[in-house]
């Protein structure tokens, strides 16, 4: 189980990163995805130093156990957050949420199992 929790974790962590980066260099397509669910430009920074703090969480869980399950769970709120958000806006382009939600929900069964 661990090491499938480090496999999981780590693509994850890299998943996070990339859309991190993504919020904060305020690529295109997400300032256009953000704007339709109403999300502030000043949020874009915050949003994307959660995921980040998401992102080492997992990498350094995979050493730190109790790290990686908070980590975890972390990013699963986060997306659901992120999926009522697209669903109070009735848009319905939510399988990239759902993915990652559901990833996380993968890392966070796996750290467990394994401590």
């Amino acid at each position: 189980m661990f090491i499938a929790f480090a496999v999981v974790g780590i693509l994850l962590a890299l998943a996070l990163t990339a859309s991190a980066f993504a919020d904060i260099t305020r690529a295109e397509q997400i300032v256009t995805s953000m704007s339709k669910l109403g999300v502030p430009d000043s949020w874009f920074l915050p949003l994307g130093l959660v995921k980040l703090a998401g992102a080492l969480g997992l990498v350094i869980g995979v050493w730190v156990p109790f790290l990686g399950v908070a980590a975890a769970i972390g990013v699963v709120l986060y997306f659901i957050g992120a999926l009522i958000t697209h669903l109070r806006v009735k848009d319905h382009e939510i399988a990239p949420v759902i993915g990652l939600m559901l990833f996380g929900v993968v890392a966070l069964v796996l750290r467990l199992a394994s401590v």
